[in-house]
Protein backbone atom coordinates (compact mmCIF):
# COMPACT_ATOMS: atom_id res chain seq x y z
CA UNK A 1 0.00 0.00 0.00
CA UNK A 2 1.38 3.72 -0.88
CA UNK A 3 1.65 5.42 1.73
CA UNK A 4 4.58 8.38 1.27
CA UNK A 5 4.19 11.24 -1.61
CA UNK A 6 7.51 12.89 -3.19
CA UNK A 7 6.23 16.48 -4.53
CA UNK A 8 8.27 18.29 -6.76
CA UNK A 9 8.37 22.37 -6.87
CA UNK A 10 6.89 22.07 -9.98
CA UNK A 11 3.90 20.47 -9.46
CA UNK A 12 4.82 16.51 -9.85
CA UNK A 13 3.95 13.79 -7.85
CA UNK A 14 5.44 10.52 -7.45
CA UNK A 15 3.72 7.90 -5.02
CA UNK A 16 5.53 5.39 -3.03
CA UNK A 17 5.90 3.19 0.30
CA UNK A 18 7.46 4.53 3.10
CA UNK A 19 10.59 2.35 5.08
CA UNK A 20 13.21 3.66 7.54
CA UNK A 21 12.13 6.80 9.27
CA UNK A 22 8.62 8.25 9.01
CA UNK A 23 8.24 12.02 8.91
CA UNK A 24 8.67 15.09 6.12
CA UNK A 25 11.72 16.58 4.99
CA UNK A 26 12.73 18.71 1.82
CA UNK A 27 15.51 18.65 -0.26
CA UNK A 28 16.74 18.84 -3.70
CA UNK A 29 16.73 15.74 -5.61
CA UNK A 30 18.95 14.19 -7.89
CA UNK A 31 19.76 10.86 -9.48
CA UNK A 32 22.65 8.21 -8.64
CA UNK A 33 23.40 5.94 -11.58
CA UNK A 34 25.86 3.34 -9.49
CA UNK A 35 24.69 -0.66 -9.32
CA UNK A 36 26.00 -0.70 -5.84
CA UNK A 37 27.81 1.56 -3.13
CA UNK A 38 24.12 2.37 -1.62
CA UNK A 39 25.64 2.61 2.05
CA UNK A 40 28.79 4.58 0.15
CA UNK A 41 26.20 7.05 -1.62
CA UNK A 42 24.09 6.94 2.04
CA UNK A 43 27.07 8.45 3.93
CA UNK A 44 29.11 10.40 1.41
CA UNK A 45 28.67 13.86 3.37
CA UNK A 46 28.53 15.75 -0.21
CA UNK A 47 25.39 14.45 -0.70
CA UNK A 48 23.86 16.90 2.36
CA UNK A 49 20.91 18.60 1.36
CA UNK A 50 19.90 16.24 -1.28
CA UNK A 51 17.45 13.86 -1.26
CA UNK A 52 18.91 10.64 -3.62
CA UNK A 53 16.99 8.73 -6.19
CA UNK A 54 19.26 5.06 -6.94
CA UNK A 55 18.19 4.63 -10.52
CA UNK A 56 18.89 0.68 -10.48
CA UNK A 57 15.86 -0.83 -9.24
CA UNK A 58 16.67 -3.53 -6.49
CA UNK A 59 18.18 -1.87 -3.07
CA UNK A 60 19.28 -2.90 0.06
CA UNK A 61 19.84 -6.60 -0.74
CA UNK A 62 23.15 -6.89 1.17
CA UNK A 63 22.30 -4.95 4.01
CA UNK A 64 24.41 -2.61 5.76
CA UNK A 65 27.64 -3.22 7.83
CA UNK A 66 29.87 -0.60 10.02
CA UNK A 67 33.23 -1.25 8.07
CA UNK A 68 31.71 0.53 4.47
CA UNK A 69 30.63 4.00 6.41
CA UNK A 70 31.86 7.01 4.66
CA UNK A 71 31.81 9.22 7.35
CA UNK A 72 29.88 8.79 10.76
CA UNK A 73 26.39 8.23 9.27
CA UNK A 74 23.91 9.15 6.26
CA UNK A 75 24.06 12.86 5.21
CA UNK A 76 21.10 12.58 2.60
CA UNK A 77 17.74 14.01 3.20
CA UNK A 78 15.82 11.25 2.20
CA UNK A 79 16.49 8.10 -0.04
CA UNK A 80 14.52 7.11 -2.79
CA UNK A 81 13.93 3.84 -4.46
CA UNK A 82 12.44 1.58 -6.69
CA UNK A 83 12.30 -1.92 -4.82
CA UNK A 84 13.74 -2.03 -1.20
CA UNK A 85 14.92 -5.65 -0.60
CA UNK A 86 13.14 -7.14 2.80
CA UNK A 87 16.31 -9.77 2.77
CA UNK A 88 19.54 -9.33 3.47
CA UNK A 89 22.25 -11.35 2.17
CA UNK A 90 25.86 -10.88 3.30
CA UNK A 91 28.06 -11.93 5.75
CA UNK A 92 29.44 -8.80 6.87
CA UNK A 93 26.17 -6.88 7.57
CA UNK A 94 24.79 -6.57 10.92
CA UNK A 95 20.97 -5.03 10.09
CA UNK A 96 18.95 -3.89 6.76
CA UNK A 97 18.94 -1.03 4.97
CA UNK A 98 15.32 0.06 6.37
CA UNK A 99 16.59 -0.35 10.18
CA UNK A 100 19.92 1.41 9.57
CA UNK A 101 17.78 5.04 7.74
CA UNK A 102 15.37 4.58 10.64
CA UNK A 103 18.35 4.48 13.12
CA UNK A 104 19.95 7.63 11.46
CA UNK A 105 16.17 9.57 11.02
CA UNK A 106 16.50 9.50 7.44
CA UNK A 107 13.52 9.11 5.52
CA UNK A 108 13.15 6.27 2.46
CA UNK A 109 10.73 5.51 0.09
CA UNK A 110 10.42 2.65 -2.26
CA UNK A 111 7.85 1.49 -4.77
CA UNK A 112 8.70 5.07 -6.82
CA UNK A 113 8.99 5.32 -10.52
CA UNK A 114 12.60 5.79 -10.33
CA UNK A 115 12.97 5.87 -13.71
CA UNK A 116 10.22 8.53 -14.48
CA UNK A 117 11.87 11.06 -11.83
CA UNK A 118 15.27 10.63 -13.57
CA UNK A 119 13.94 11.41 -17.13
CA UNK A 120 11.56 14.20 -15.39
CA UNK A 121 15.20 15.55 -13.64
CA UNK A 122 17.02 15.17 -16.69
CA UNK A 123 14.50 17.20 -18.66
CA UNK A 124 13.51 19.96 -16.14
CA UNK A 125 16.86 19.85 -13.87
CA UNK A 126 17.44 19.01 -10.42
CA UNK A 127 14.79 20.87 -8.01
CA UNK A 128 13.84 21.11 -4.65
CA UNK A 129 11.12 18.65 -3.18
CA UNK A 130 9.09 17.75 -0.22
CA UNK A 131 8.75 14.40 0.41
CA UNK A 132 5.98 13.16 3.61
CA UNK A 133 4.34 10.04 5.32
CA UNK A 134 2.65 11.79 7.96
CA UNK A 135 0.25 14.36 5.36
CA UNK A 136 -0.21 13.20 2.26
CA UNK A 137 -1.96 16.72 0.80
CA UNK A 138 -0.39 17.14 -2.50
CA UNK A 139 -0.92 21.22 -2.64
CA UNK A 140 0.68 21.75 0.53
CA UNK A 141 3.82 19.15 -0.34
CA UNK A 142 4.22 21.10 -3.29
CA UNK A 143 3.71 24.78 -1.46
CA UNK A 144 6.66 22.97 0.69
CA UNK A 145 8.97 21.95 -2.21
CA UNK A 146 8.62 25.90 -3.39
CA UNK A 147 9.25 27.37 0.02
CA UNK A 148 12.01 25.31 1.13
CA UNK A 149 15.32 27.02 1.02
CA UNK A 150 17.47 26.56 -2.23
CA UNK A 151 20.50 24.54 -1.02
CA UNK A 152 22.61 26.51 -3.60
CA UNK A 153 22.13 29.52 -0.81
CA UNK A 154 23.77 27.40 2.21
CA UNK A 155 27.00 26.93 3.54
CA UNK A 156 26.73 22.48 3.04
CA UNK A 157 30.26 22.11 3.93
CA UNK A 158 30.04 24.07 7.78
CA UNK A 159 27.24 21.35 8.01
CA UNK A 160 29.43 18.36 7.70
CA UNK A 161 33.45 19.73 8.34
CA UNK A 162 35.07 18.11 11.25
CA UNK A 163 35.02 20.63 14.52
CA UNK A 164 38.21 19.86 15.30
CA UNK A 165 41.60 18.91 13.44
CA UNK A 166 42.59 15.07 14.18
CA UNK A 167 45.09 12.68 12.83
CA UNK A 168 44.21 10.05 10.14
CA UNK A 169 46.53 7.01 9.88
CA UNK A 170 44.16 3.87 8.73
CA UNK A 171 45.01 2.77 6.11
CA UNK A 172 43.69 -0.29 3.51
CA UNK A 173 45.72 -3.81 3.11
CA UNK A 174 47.17 -1.70 0.28
CA UNK A 175 49.40 -0.39 3.12
CA UNK A 176 51.39 -3.03 3.61
CA UNK A 177 52.65 -3.34 -0.24
CA UNK A 178 54.92 -0.46 0.49
CA UNK A 179 58.34 -1.15 1.71
CA UNK A 180 58.24 -0.12 5.56
CA UNK A 181 60.39 2.57 4.94
CA UNK A 182 57.94 4.44 2.54
CA UNK A 183 55.11 3.85 4.90
CA UNK A 184 53.35 7.30 6.41
CA UNK A 185 56.47 9.07 5.28
CA UNK A 186 55.07 12.36 4.26
CA UNK A 187 52.67 14.63 6.13
CA UNK A 188 49.41 15.85 4.28
CA UNK A 189 46.92 18.50 5.65
CA UNK A 190 43.69 17.46 4.45
CA UNK A 191 41.30 20.30 4.28
CA UNK A 192 37.47 18.63 5.02
CA UNK A 193 35.11 19.91 2.80
CA UNK A 194 32.82 16.72 3.58
CA UNK A 195 35.91 14.18 3.15
CA UNK A 196 34.99 10.67 2.80
CA UNK A 197 36.75 8.28 4.68
CA UNK A 198 38.37 6.12 2.13
CA UNK A 199 40.01 9.26 0.36
CA UNK A 200 42.18 9.34 3.70
CA UNK A 201 42.74 5.28 3.53
CA UNK A 202 44.15 5.70 0.18
CA UNK A 203 46.39 8.48 1.01
CA UNK A 204 47.85 6.09 3.65
CA UNK A 205 48.02 3.29 1.06
CA UNK A 206 50.84 5.63 -0.85
CA UNK A 207 53.21 6.48 2.00
CA UNK A 208 51.10 9.33 3.79
CA UNK A 209 49.92 10.28 7.08
CA UNK A 210 46.95 13.28 7.00
CA UNK A 211 45.81 15.61 9.58
CA UNK A 212 42.55 16.67 8.56
CA UNK A 213 41.62 20.18 9.43
CA UNK A 214 38.39 21.82 9.56
CA UNK A 215 37.31 24.14 6.33
CA UNK A 216 37.57 27.30 8.08
CA UNK A 217 41.42 26.39 8.84
CA UNK A 218 43.15 29.78 8.22
CA UNK A 219 46.26 29.63 6.20
CA UNK A 220 48.83 30.73 9.11
CA UNK A 221 47.12 27.06 10.84
CA UNK A 222 48.03 25.48 7.95
CA UNK A 223 51.61 26.65 7.70
CA UNK A 224 51.65 25.85 11.30
CA UNK A 225 51.40 21.69 10.59
CA UNK A 226 54.67 22.34 8.46
CA UNK A 227 52.85 19.70 5.74
CA UNK A 228 54.57 18.05 2.68
CA UNK A 229 51.82 18.55 0.78
CA UNK A 230 47.70 19.81 0.92
CA UNK A 231 45.03 18.33 0.05
CA UNK A 232 41.35 19.93 -1.03
CA UNK A 233 38.65 17.15 -0.35
CA UNK A 234 35.12 16.69 -1.90
CA UNK A 235 31.69 18.41 0.00
CA UNK A 236 28.33 19.52 -0.43
CA UNK A 237 27.15 22.44 -2.10
CA UNK A 238 28.16 25.68 -3.79
CA UNK A 239 32.14 26.50 -4.25
CA UNK A 240 30.87 30.02 -3.85
CA UNK A 241 29.30 29.69 -0.96
CA UNK A 242 32.66 28.98 0.89
CA UNK A 243 34.70 31.65 -0.06
CA UNK A 244 37.00 31.32 3.15
CA UNK A 245 37.86 28.18 1.41
CA UNK A 246 39.25 29.66 -1.24
CA UNK A 247 40.76 32.54 0.17
CA UNK A 248 42.60 30.40 2.10
CA UNK A 249 43.97 28.07 -0.76
CA UNK A 250 44.45 31.13 -2.58
CA UNK A 251 47.11 32.10 -0.16
CA UNK A 252 48.76 28.72 0.14
CA UNK A 253 49.19 28.65 -3.85
CA UNK A 254 52.66 27.44 -4.23
CA UNK A 255 54.04 26.86 -1.30
CA UNK A 256 53.41 22.84 -1.30
CA UNK A 257 51.88 20.44 -3.62
CA UNK A 258 48.42 20.46 -3.75
CA UNK A 259 45.81 17.82 -5.04
CA UNK A 260 41.91 18.75 -4.92
CA UNK A 261 39.15 16.20 -5.85
CA UNK A 262 35.43 17.18 -6.44
CA UNK A 263 34.42 20.34 -4.54
CA UNK A 264 38.37 20.66 -3.89
CA UNK A 265 38.82 21.19 -7.63
CA UNK A 266 36.11 23.59 -7.76
CA UNK A 267 37.55 25.23 -5.11
CA UNK A 268 41.03 25.45 -6.32
CA UNK A 269 39.37 26.71 -9.77
CA UNK A 270 38.22 29.39 -8.17
CA UNK A 271 41.45 30.21 -6.44
CA UNK A 272 42.87 30.45 -9.79
CA UNK A 273 40.36 32.83 -10.96
CA UNK A 274 38.14 30.64 -12.77
CA UNK A 275 34.41 31.21 -12.80
CA UNK A 276 31.85 28.36 -11.36
CA UNK A 277 28.59 27.08 -13.01
CA UNK A 278 25.45 24.86 -11.76
CA UNK A 279 24.88 21.66 -14.43
CA UNK A 280 21.70 21.06 -15.00
CA UNK A 281 21.21 17.81 -13.46
CA UNK A 282 24.82 17.23 -12.19
CA UNK A 283 27.51 13.86 -12.27
CA UNK A 284 26.32 11.53 -10.09
CA UNK A 285 26.90 8.09 -10.22
CA UNK A 286 29.62 5.05 -10.84
CA UNK A 287 29.88 5.54 -14.72
CA UNK A 288 30.74 9.04 -16.17
CA UNK A 289 33.59 8.56 -18.99
CA UNK A 290 36.36 11.05 -18.58
CA UNK A 291 38.91 11.50 -21.79
CA UNK A 292 42.57 12.65 -20.45
CA UNK A 293 43.60 15.17 -22.94
CA UNK A 294 47.32 14.43 -22.62
CA UNK A 295 47.20 10.44 -23.46
CA UNK A 296 43.97 10.46 -25.12
CA UNK A 297 43.10 7.62 -22.60
CA UNK A 298 39.62 7.05 -21.27
CA UNK A 299 38.52 6.30 -17.72
CA UNK A 300 35.08 5.35 -16.09
CA UNK A 301 35.15 7.75 -13.17
CA UNK A 302 32.77 8.17 -9.77
CA UNK A 303 31.38 11.37 -9.88
CA UNK A 304 28.89 13.41 -6.98
CA UNK A 305 28.47 17.16 -8.27
CA UNK A 306 26.25 19.89 -9.11
CA UNK A 307 28.80 22.48 -10.00
CA UNK A 308 31.72 23.01 -12.49
CA UNK A 309 34.44 25.28 -13.39
CA UNK A 310 33.36 27.03 -16.87
CA UNK A 311 36.56 26.21 -19.31
CA UNK A 312 37.06 29.63 -20.79
CA UNK A 313 37.13 31.37 -17.61
CA UNK A 314 40.93 29.87 -17.13
CA UNK A 315 44.02 31.46 -18.20
CA UNK A 316 45.66 29.32 -20.64
CA UNK A 317 49.07 30.54 -19.75
CA UNK A 318 48.83 29.39 -16.49
CA UNK A 319 46.10 26.46 -16.41
CA UNK A 320 46.43 24.00 -18.34
CA UNK A 321 43.11 21.66 -18.55
CA UNK A 322 44.10 18.00 -18.63
CA UNK A 323 40.53 16.46 -18.12
CA UNK A 324 36.93 16.74 -19.86
CA UNK A 325 33.88 14.51 -19.38
CA UNK A 326 32.75 13.22 -22.73
CA UNK A 327 29.27 13.48 -21.63
CA UNK A 328 29.04 17.05 -21.57
CA UNK A 329 32.63 18.27 -22.67
CA UNK A 330 32.93 20.01 -18.93
CA UNK A 331 36.06 20.47 -16.90
CA UNK A 332 37.24 17.16 -15.05
CA UNK A 333 40.82 17.76 -14.27
CA UNK A 334 43.33 20.92 -14.09
CA UNK A 335 46.76 21.88 -13.44
CA UNK A 336 48.86 24.63 -13.10
CA UNK A 337 51.97 25.24 -15.69
CA UNK A 338 54.45 26.81 -12.71
CA UNK A 339 53.18 25.77 -9.23
CA UNK A 340 52.91 21.73 -8.25
CA UNK A 341 49.38 21.52 -8.39
CA UNK A 342 46.18 19.51 -9.60
CA UNK A 343 42.60 18.46 -9.40
CA UNK A 344 40.00 16.46 -10.57
CA UNK A 345 36.43 16.79 -10.85
CA UNK A 346 35.35 13.05 -10.31
CA UNK A 347 36.51 10.49 -7.15
CA UNK A 348 39.34 8.15 -7.62
CA UNK A 349 38.88 6.77 -4.28
CA UNK A 350 36.13 4.57 -5.72
CA UNK A 351 34.33 4.28 -2.99
CA UNK A 352 31.68 3.21 -4.51
CA UNK A 353 32.82 3.35 -8.32
CA UNK A 354 35.59 2.10 -10.75
CA UNK A 355 38.99 2.06 -9.87
CA UNK A 356 40.31 3.52 -13.15
CA UNK A 357 41.69 6.73 -12.02
CA UNK A 358 43.11 5.31 -8.57
CA UNK A 359 47.15 5.87 -9.99
CA UNK A 360 46.39 9.97 -9.05
CA UNK A 361 47.34 9.08 -5.80
CA UNK A 362 50.72 7.84 -6.50
CA UNK A 363 50.79 10.83 -8.88
CA UNK A 364 50.43 13.17 -5.78
CA UNK A 365 53.20 11.60 -3.66
CA UNK A 366 55.26 11.63 -6.88
CA UNK A 367 54.68 15.42 -6.88
CA UNK A 368 55.68 15.60 -3.14
CA UNK A 369 59.05 13.57 -3.86
CA UNK A 370 59.37 16.34 -6.89
CA UNK A 371 59.08 19.36 -4.61
CA UNK A 372 61.00 18.01 -1.37
CA UNK A 373 64.41 17.23 -4.15
CA UNK A 374 64.69 20.26 -5.28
Amino acid sequence: MQDAILALEDGKIFYGRSFGWRGECTGEVVFNTSMTGYQEVLTDPSYKGQMVAMTYPHIGNYGINPEDFESDGPKVEAFLVREVSRVVSNWRADRDLGAFLQQYGIIGLSEVDTRALTRHIRHFGVMKAAVSMVNLDEERLVRMAREAPDISDRDLVAEVTCPEPYEWTEGTDREWLLPKAQRRRFHVVACDCGIKRNILRRLVDVGCRATVVPASATASEVRALKPDGLFLSNGPGDPEMVPYVVETVRSLLGEWPIFGICLGHQVLGLALGGRRFKLKFGHHGGNQPVKDLRTGRVQITAQNHNFGIAADSLDPSEVEITHINLNDQTVEGLRHRHWPLFSVQYHPEAAPGPHDADPLFQRFVRMIEGWKRR
